[in-house]
């Protein structure tokens, strides 16, 4: 049986404070919560929304409660300030004041412990609502939360952090890896072609109504993750080892380029969505669910994407910054030395291999290479020329560092760090 859309538009803003609730409350990534059924007793357009409400008051989370903390003489529980802030957030989307205020209210009358709130919910919305407008755009960017600014403006400094919020403020487009012609691409979906080669929709839309979706002359991936095999060159004919690949964009790419790929994730769940790519696709990897440290053989090449904070994709996951702490540094940055230094192991002897990192912070990339560098004296960083790449991206031990604010005049890229590890 069909589920219905709540026309009335109650569901998906309850599924929105449940989604926020999980987020800042739990710490849990919005993946999490979805894979666990938050948004499983809802409409296609009603999940659509729901998420969408969701992502953007994560992403405007500061500006959101800065805008309301004059108007609170204390803070309510979380579940009332949930509320006020998907009420402001759509206020500032242009939604009907009565709309919006009324909806919220309902929503905080309907729970026993926030009842008692709904005065305060309907006059403070309505008191919004009134110069929404011009309070709204008087509002700086939003900040990323003390945990992750403060490493980042020790790293990038605070004229560069707050470009990178800026950015991280916008909804991002979406980028796309052609199979083979870009320009027809790009051409067919009213895109435009990045210096790197990546196709930028500015307002996709549905992703799977896109052209050539079901065809599987395209998938979906940021421009930066892009990067990472690209500096590989040429891979036909190579046999190519992708740790933790899912969900497949580089394995995906790597395929198209005719290398032999082994693609290895710890994940059964991400692996099955790595092989529903590669059947859409018409591609081929040979797909192993298994623990990076216990994957044997010998590869011509290497692709390793550790694990890490994924502090380089906050633009289009802002759900991050609110859901963790900064806890997992030190467990994630010691995991990714050990995973290079086993990776080497597996690389034959004059082969290469690409380290990288969706993260901002020169810990989980920069230092880690200058480190494996004085691990390992018979390594040396190689510096292929890439088409697109700035000469101001690359770093001073020969990788290349990725920042949301590149590009910002078209919408950023997510945060990455990448280098050519070269063996013998």
């Amino acid at each position: 049986m069909a589920r219905r859309s709540d026309t009335a538009g109650l569901a998906p803003r309850k599924a929105t404070l449940a989604l926020l609730h999980g987020v800042i409350f739990d710490g849990q990534l919005m993946p999490e919560l979805i894979a666990a059924g938050a948004l499983a007793d809802l409409a296609p357009e009603d999940r659509a929304r729901a998420q969408r409400l969701t992502l953007d008051v994560l992403r405007n989370l500061d500006r959101i409660d800065r805008l309301l903390k004059p108007r609170l003489q204390k803070i309510p529980p979380l579940a009332v300030r949930n509320a006020l802030r998907l009420g402001v957030m759509e206020l500032a989307d242009g939604g009907s004041a009565h709309g919006v205020v009324n909806a919220m209210v309902e929503l905080v009358s309907a729970r026993k412990r926030t009842s008692a709130y709904k005065g305060l919910t309907n006059a403070i919305l309505r008191r919004v609502a009134e110069s929404i407008a011009d309070d709204w755009a008087k509002q700086a960017d939003p900040k990323l939360p003390n945990w992750l600014r403060q490493p980042m403006v020790a790293a990038w400094g605070r004229a560069d952090v707050a470009k990178i919020e800026s950015v991280q403020a916008q909804t991002p487009p979406l980028d796309l890896t052609p199979k083979q012609d870009t320009a027809e691409l790009a051409q067919s979906l009213g895109g435009i072609v990045l210096p790197t080669g990546s196709v930028r929709l500015a307002d996709a839309g549905q992703v799977t109504a896109l052209a050539g979706y079901d065809d599987g002359t395209w998938w979906v991936q940021d421009a930066a993750a892009a990067l990472p095999v690209r500096l590989l060159g040429d891979v036909a004919g190579l046999s190519v080892l992708d740790l933790c690949a899912a969900p497949g964009g580089k394995t995906l790419q790597l395929a198209a380029g005719g290398a032999t790929v082994t693609a290895v994730d710890v994940s059964e769940t991400r692996a099955v969505r790595l092989r529903e790519n590669l059947a859409r696709t018409q591609l081929r990897a040979d797909v192993q669910v298994s623990d990076a440290f216990l994957v044997s053989g010998q590869w011509d090449a290497i692709v390793l994407d550790a694990p890490c904070s994924a502090t380089g994709t906050m633009r289009r996951h802002p759900d991050l910054p609110w859901a963790k702490d900064g806890s997992e540094f030190g467990v994630l940055i010691d995991q990714q030395a050990r995973m290079l230094d086993h990776a080497l192991t597996l690389l034959k002897p004059g082969g290469r291999l690409v380290f990288c990192t969706c993260s901002l912070l020169p810990d989980e990339g920069e230092v880690q290479v200058e480190e494996a560098l004085e691990r390992h004296p018979d390594l040396r960083v190689d510096t292929p020329e890439i088409p697109g790449v700035d000469p101001a991206w690359r770093t001073s031990e020969g990788g290349i560092r990725l920042r949301p604010d590149y590009w910002s005049d078209q919408g950023g890229m997510d945060g990455f760090y990448m280098a050519v590890i070269h063996k013998g």
